[in-house]
């Protein structure tokens, strides 16, 4: 599903964030991505989302080589997948339903369909009780429940998440890491990068570990 074939990343400063990194996810699996701050993590799932091209290597999303995709594909190809950012970057004067029904929105996705999907959505991050609630009246930890929400309610084939935990309580933490796994459970490629250890469980999932932009570690299941 996901295949990096010795992937680097120059900017144009001269920094280089990735060095010849390669490896592959498995259609369905779920995988942590760790590594100091600077290792490159943020920078390789960009590169995943179509939100940063590679200086030098070859990546695969699916059957899609993107560095052959038309310029018009590359929309296409990331509303199937699902980002979410540590910082939520949710409009906090509108409601959790206006926030999450947004993808669908500006995806054409037909009237009727909307309010089924967005409920479903809140229903799955146990918010569906505040989806008439101003998201600047939700807790921290519910605001990234409805970021999580948003990302999964045009039912991705690829969630990334880049540092979701960072800023919520270790309880909270372990609550969005295990609907990290229930939407792995039900077929999506779930790549999630993080700094905290005490989170991954090397025994049920596969960590990549980068270090100065290579991978170290984690490159064979």
């Amino acid at each position: 599903m996901i295949r990096f074939e010795h992937v680097t990343k120059e900017y144009p400063n001269g920094h280089v964030a990735l060095k010849q990194v390669s490896f592959e996810l498995k259609e369905g699996e779920m995988a942590f991505l760790t590594g100091h701050s600077g290792a490159g993590k943020s920078t390789l799932l960009k590169i995943i989302a179509l939100l940063e091209d590679c200086s030098g290597g070859k990546v695969w999303l699916g059957s899609h080589a993107i560095a052959h995709l038309h310029r018009q594909a590359k929309p296409l190809l990331r509303r199937k997948m699902g980002i979410i950012l540590q910082s939520p970057m949710l409009f906090l004067e509108q409601t959790a339903y206006q926030n999450v029904a947004l993808p669908m929105v500006i995806g054409g996705a037909a009237t009727k369909e909307i309010p089924r999907r967005v409920r479903a959505a809140l229903d799955k991050v146990g918010l569906l009780s505040k989806e008439n609630v101003l998201c600047s009246n939700l807790s921290q930890g519910e605001q990234q429940r409805v970021n999580i929400a948003r990302a999964v309610v045009n039912r991705p084939t690829i969630l990334l998440a880049d540092e979701p935990t960072g800023n919520l309580d270790p309880d909270l933490a372990h609550e969005i890491m295990q609907l990290f796994s229930e939407f792995n459970r039900i077929g999506t490629n779930v790549l999630i990068a993080t700094h905290n250890l005490s989170l991954i469980d090397p025994t049920q999932h596969r960590v990549l570990q980068l270090q100065q932009g290579r991978l170290i570690s984690g490159a064979s299941s």
